[in-house]
């Protein structure tokens, strides 16, 4: 190992998961992103409430902002990707002990993110109004969709700066800091919200406002703490020092998450265009429904990105034997937490839907939603902690595979043969059955697969660099 390969600050908050419990280990890194996971969504649903409830048109500028997400995720998500490529890569040096791995990898990745930024901001701009259009968005619903993504592409910069440094972070096992990063936009975001859209008369315009003035000072507080307070490395412009090889393994581990995504975004974007035929009572009931059953969801991603990252660092230290240790605990974890918050959540789903409007009808398509999904979520749970475990350990091609037979040969026919034959609110049906199918490939390829083998000779790469 070189010279320029210095050991860990022990003064870090980052978290050394290559020893110790790996049950604590992960409880301890999860539940801080748990604790932000929440807080974002609990600033997300105040920006539906708000506009669902104090907009002009409420119903319609709730259903504009549910059915504008699709696209947005759809043209950033590619990069997003190749970002995630980078955190398991940085965590993986990490693992290693190799501090100027985990610098260069850093410097690389910001260079490629904001060099890429640019190009995403036109092309958002630019296919906002034809992308809804295609998804067969009600006219009177378009015009309030268009504004509320071209103002959110505007601010990419800023939303992939906020990214790259929780990423970073999350990389070298600190996970307490990106929470810190979030609180502020979160704070930001609602007084922001609350003065655009009651104060001003915005409507959608001031939500969107709202998210990325927030994110670009989440963004900008983050850098400065990370060079005031980091103690790993300074970020500084002037400073960045760009290295094709770490790009060319962050876009081999982190491309086939980026396809994987932006498939997705299109097969949502496919059965957007269904919801969006039902009607905006259909379509407002169907966004207020996905921000109650995403609380469901945040113990299943943070989950998710705990056992990337400890995958990640025991993979770099050659820890093999921690590794199914700390899945066979995150799978435990996950199951028991899916089934309690289906238990907690759905007996109070009605009230929550009142949180976003009053129309019963909106409430009771809302409903319809969480009755259909909520009882499956132990399915994805298990499907996601293996996916994390398999990308951590460089393996991004099969969940890649495993997600996308999962979405387009199973849940979007589905979908739409359960709305033909069974009506518009049972094609919910259709998202427990492609979960299933995503865990049979995701188990049956951690089980089996060779992925074990690749992970140690890559390891062995990494440490010698």
């Amino acid at each position: 190992m070189s010279q320029a390969n210095t050991s860990k600050n022990k003064n870090s908050s980052g978290i050394d998961m290559t020893t110790g419990n790996p049950t604590r280990l992960i409880l301890y890194f999860a539940l801080p992103l748990l604790a932000g996971n929440i807080l974002q969504q609990l600033y997300n649903m105040v920006d539906s409430m708000i506009v669902g409830n104090f907009a002009a048109k409420g119903t319609e500028a709730l259903a504009a902002v549910g059915t504008a997400f699709p696209v947005i995720f759809m043209i950033t998500s590619l990069f997003n990707g190749v970002a995630q490529g980078a955190t398991i890569v940085i965590s993986q040096y990490y693992g290693a002990n190799n501090m100027n791995g985990v610098k260069r990898a850093v410097d690389t990745i910001y260079i490629f993110l904001f060099v890429v930024s640019i190009p995403i901001t036109i092309i958002g701009v630019l296919v906002s109004r034809p992308m809804l259009i295609l998804m067969k968005t009600p006219p009177g619903i378009l015009p309030m969709a268009v504004v509320y993504m071209q103002i959110i592409f505007l601010g990419t910069i800023a939303s992939f700066g906020y990214n790259i440094n929780s990423g970073i972070l999350q990389g070298l096992g600190d996970s307490k800091r990106p929470l810190l990063f979030l609180a502020i936009s979160a704070v930001i975001n609602i007084v922001l919200d609350l003065v655009f859209v009651i104060g001003f008369h915005w409507d959608v315009a001031g939500v969107a406002w709202a998210t990325i003035i927030a994110q670009l000072f989440s963004f900008l507080f983050g850098t400065y703490y990370i060079n005031r307070k980091g103690g790993q490395f300074k970020i500084s412009i002037k400073d960045l020092e760009f290295d094709g090889e770490i790009l060319k393994e962050s876009i081999r581990i982190g491309l086939p998450t980026g396809i994987q995504n932006l498939l997705f975004s299109v097969a949502m974007m496919a059965l957007q265009g269904l919801i969006n035929s039902y009607g905006p009572a259909f379509m407002a009931g169907f966004n207020g429904a996905t921000k109650i059953d995403a609380f469901a969801f945040l113990p299943l991603v943070s989950f998710s990105a705990a056992i990337t990252t400890y995958v990640g660092q025991n993979v770099g230290a050659g820890r093999m034997d921690r590794v199914n240790r700390g899945v066979r605990t995150t799978l435990l974890i996950s199951t028991t937490i899916s089934i309690a918050t289906w238990i907690i959540i759905m007996p109070l789903g009605e009230m929550f839907m009142k949180l976003f409007s009053q129309e019963p009808e909106v409430i009771q398509a809302g409903i319809e939603f969480l009755k259909r999904v909520l009882p499956f979520y132990s399915i994805l749970g298990a499907s996601f902690i293996l996916n994390g475990a398999l990308r951590g350990a460089g393996e991004s091609f099969v969940p890649m595979i495993g997600s996308l037979v999962a979405m387009w040969l199973a849940r979007v026919p589905t979908a739409y043969a359960l709305a033909h034959f069974f009506g518009g609110h049972n094609l919910y049906f259709s998202y427990p059955i492609g979960w299933l199918i995503g865990l049979i490939i995701a188990g049956t390829y951690y089980l089996k697969g060779p992925w074990k083998e690749k992970a140690i000779s890559r390891a062995k790469r990494q440490r010698a660099a």
